[in-house]
């Protein structure tokens, strides 16, 4: 059977969402290259719990969870419905009540930002999935193993955070840091060796994954994308770049 792709977007500024520049120009390329997906399953950085939720309401609200930005960005809406039928069935994949429904949350800037140059039209339904707090990075790399079948039911797995992600050493001016880079490039090093392991350890990745990950919200959605990798899958890249100094836009897409 063929399997869905599954991606990881860097999604950096939420300034993306509403602007025309080489990262959205890029995820309008990246949705061209890939079927139309029937549901979309989200991990985003920005949706962290005890537990973990999946979004099961027929129509989940767009959340601006971010503050300092033009009126613009705070106008914009995302009205993609859900799909609580098919939450129920992802679910009863899960024993022991692992995965609980959640009615109040809704499309948060992680998924929307992005979806917006992906599927502008917003007709496709949307889930998002919970970081569970508890869990540590091994921990939801078993949990997103267990989802891959979502990729025989034409659903696209998308994970929206960064791989370098550290907002206080931000430069404004858009001059990168060489261990952001050099970080970024390491872990697509790793990527291609299919090193998963070496990817869930990242505390063991050197001196600079301190840096490049003072927290580790940003970069727990990569390991949901590669969790859906096999041994025929294809890994592709797209915005290969480090954005104002500390934030890798590298996307991963996962075909096959």
């Amino acid at each position: 059977m063929e399997l869905f792709p599954a991606l990881f977007i860097g999604h950096g500024s939420p300034m993306n969402a509403i602007e025309d520049n080489e990262f959205s120009r890029e995820w309008k390329l990246v949705a061209s290259q890939i079927p139309r997906p029937e549901v979309i399953v989200c991990i985003s950085a920005h949706w962290q719990t005890n537990g973990t939720f999946i979004t099961a309401m027929d129509e989940p609200r767009t959340i601006h969870d971010f503050y300092g930005f033009p009126e613009e960005l705070y106008q914009q809406q995302y009205p993609a419905p859900g799909n609580p039928v098919f939450a129920e069935e992802i679910l009863l994949h899960f024993e022991n009540h692992l995965i609980k429904p959640d009615y109040s949350w809704g499309i948060d800037h992680g998924c929307w930002s992005v979806l917006m140059h992906l599927f502008p039209d917003a007709d496709i339904p949307v889930l998002q999935l919970s970081l569970d707090l508890k869990k540590n990075p091994e921990d939801h790399f078993q949990l997103a193993q267990q989802l891959q079948w979502l990729r025989k039911r034409k659903v696209l797995v998308v994970g929206s955070g960064n791989i370098v992600h550290n907002l206080r050493l931000i430069d404004w001016q858009n001059v990168n840091h060489p261990w952001a880079e050099e970080f970024d490039r390491l872990v697509k090093t790793k990527i291609d060796k299919r090193d998963f392991d070496a990817l869930v350890n990242y505390n063991l990745l050197g001196d600079n994954y301190q840096k490049a990950i003072p927290t580790d919200e940003h970069y727990l959605p990569l390991l949901y994308i590669l969790a859906m990798v096999n041994n025929n899958s294809k890994i592709k890249y797209f915005c290969e770049k480090v954005s104002l100094g500390s934030l890798s836009m590298r996307g991963v897409m996962v075909e096959g």
